[in-house]
């Protein structure tokens, strides 16, 4: 179990376009993703999802729906594509990157990086920081689920529907975009407290999770193993992650 309260969960996403091929990859403590796009310059014409290292032995099931997105428009904002699939279907992550990856192609970029640190809850209190392409984006000091600062966000929730409503309402797409990168990786970091591998199965854990996400599903959790060994530290640096890919 990684020491809680002594540390920081980094989360690295990086967007690379190369003609109509987009690539998205993510890593943090308990991840390992990728999904690459192709698509004719409106719908996308292929699919597919690569799982790395991943927390539940079921998790690389769910490329399959990365696979059926076959068909769908680039989207101009990453928040739209709930609107076209039931994100409790997918991993949640190769869905938040096939997300990415949409408004990325729609955007027309060549590259983007996400960089996220979310230091360890000192009082159910943290600050957490986002840079994109290296230069601060977000930073928000937390109260539990509750954003304290800066003043713009203050007293916005993280959970569900209101954070999504009002950042559709108060932020353009690259804004909102960094806000859900950032919303997510605060919920994923609480991980750190909890020693995972001493959970034996997903369905150990949807009493607090619910049906949240592929293997979290009824059909799925009772045999979606725990992967023994699947987390990483990266307190000290976030120059490791996607490492692979340099």
């Amino acid at each position: 179990m990684i020491p809680w309260g002594e540390g920081v969960y980094r989360r690295r996403i990086r967007l690379v376009a190369d003609g109509l091929r987009v690539r998205a990859d993510l890593e943090d403590d308990f991840h390992r993703f990728g999904v690459e796009l192709v698509h004719d310059g409106a719908c996308v014409v292929e699919a597919r999802a690569t799982a790395h290292r991943f927390p539940w032995e079921t998790c690389p099931g769910a490329g399959s729906q990365i696979e059926a997105l076959v068909g769908i428009a680039l989207l101009p904002r990453a928040v739209d594509l709930a609107e076209h699939t039931d994100s409790r279907r997918h991993c949640t992550h190769l869905y938040d990157l096939a997300a990415l990856a949409l408004a990325h192609a729609a955007a027309g970029r060549e590259r983007r990086q996400y960089d996220i640190a979310v230091p360890d809850r000192d009082d159910w209190k943290t600050r957490a920081t986002l840079h994109r392409d290296g230069a601060l984006a977000l930073d928000w000091e937390l109260d539990a689920r509750t954003i304290r600062s800066p003043e713009r966000f203050a007293g916005l929730t993280l959970r569900g529907r209101p954070f999504l409503d009002w950042i559709h309402a108060n932020l353009d797409a690259d804004e909102s975009e960094a806000a859900l990168v950032l919303r997510r990786a605060v919920y994923i970091a609480i991980g750190r407290a909890t020693d995972l591998d001493a959970i034996a199965t997903a369905a150990d854990v949807t009493p607090l999770a619910g049906a949240s996400c592929h293997s979290m599903q009824p059909a799925v959790a009772p045999r979606a193993l725990r992967v023994k060994g699947s987390t990483r530290q990266f307190s000290a640096s976030p120059e490791p992650l996607l490492s692979d890919l340099d």
